[in-house]
């Protein structure tokens, strides 16, 4: 639940105040030595995917199936973790990535060694987790690639950090794993504010709805306090608009029913909750306040599309899963 009582004052622009809450973390780095030519492939997964480039060139081939060079000390954030391959060109074998036998360098950062002979590239990849859902409208906005290099000049802090990065991903000093885990941490969080403050890149949509001086407080409200049970009249408060003109306004703007948003929102939360937290079923029920598990799994089931027992036990196999 929300601690109201240490929640920051509204900033005044409702993405902002959305964005206060939204964490990314490291759930496993890796680091490949990778003699030329070699190409790896990488399978789509549930959360975020992380690469820095800290020696030698090499190429991304963006989901979209389009390859792009990234250089040496470049840094890529593939946010909702879409298939993708890097290469030391185009043109070579792209081999499936497997970890295969690694060492522990510290904890969750390990070493796969090196494949082949000779000079090549230094990689370090990273699995990652986001506090918010696959289907959040602020990750399906994002760019299926993000660079470091094209934010430099609207965040001078980001290019200091991929110099330390090549530091510690290139040398084997005492804590050079967890500390470029860490610099990796903050980096692609830096990568996604330096997006989002300078337009995402869109101004229709979700995004043009929320910078909309009377929906975005409402849209706010709803993602800040998820775990509330919205009426369409105290929404319509918050705009400050009957509930017929309101309703009118979110539906043209969004495509649905208040109603409808909202339930989504929660359910989200509610899967967060059952996936990442483990929790029982009928506590999730008890904290989005319906009065039996039955009602609860039928609203669940309705929007997500399975049974809270579904995703709760199905996402073992992912929790599991490394970087593979």
């Amino acid at each position: 639940m929300l601690d109201h009582s240490s929640s920051p004052p509204p900033s005044g622009d409702p993405l902002t105040d959305m964005l206060r809450g939204l964490r990314l973390d490291g759930v496993e780095y890796g680091r490949c030595r990778l003699a030329e030519p070699w190409g790896l492939h990488f399978c789509g997964q549930q959360g975020p995917r992380f690469h820095f480039i800290a020696e030698r060139a090499c190429w991304l081939r963006k989901p979209s199936g389009e390859w792009e060079e990234l250089q040496p000390g470049d840094a890529v954030l593939l946010p909702r973790g879409s298939d993708h391959a890097l290469a030391s060109r185009p043109d070579v074998p792209i081999h499936a990535f497997a970890r295969n036998a690694c060492t522990a360098i510290c904890e969750n950062v390990f070493d796969y060694g090196s494949a082949g002979d000779g000079e090549g590239s230094v990689l370090f990849s990273g699995v990652m987790r986001f506090n918010l859902d696959g289907p959040h409208p602020l990750l399906r906005m994002m760019p299926e690639a993000m660079r470091a290099h094209e934010l430099m000049a609207d965040d001078p802090t980001i290019a200091p950090m991929l110099d330390a990065m090549v530091c510690e991903v290139s040398m084997d000093r005492v804590g050079a794993g967890g500390i470029a885990a860490r610099l990796a941490d903050v980096l692609a969080a830096k990568i996604i504010r330096s997006w989002v403050e300078h337009g995402c890149g869109d101004a229709t949509g979700w995004l043009a709805a929320v910078r909309n001086p009377d929906l975005g407080r409402v849209l706010a409200a709803i993602h800040l306090q998820p775990e509330r049970d919205w009426s369409v009249p105290a929404l319509a408060a918050i705009m400050g608009a009957s509930r017929s003109r309101f309703a009118e306004v979110f539906a043209a703007k969004l495509g649905q029913t208040p109603a409808r948003y909202v339930a989504e929102v929660r359910m989200q939360l509610a899967r967060r909750w059952l996936q990442q937290d483990r929790a029982r079923i009928a506590a999730v029920a008890e904290r989005l306040g319906y009065d039996s598990e039955a009602s609860f799994s039928r609203a669940f089931k309705r929007i997500i599309g399975v049974a809270p027992s579904g995703v709760r036990g199905g996402d073992a196999a992912a929790r599991r899963q490394r970087i593979t």
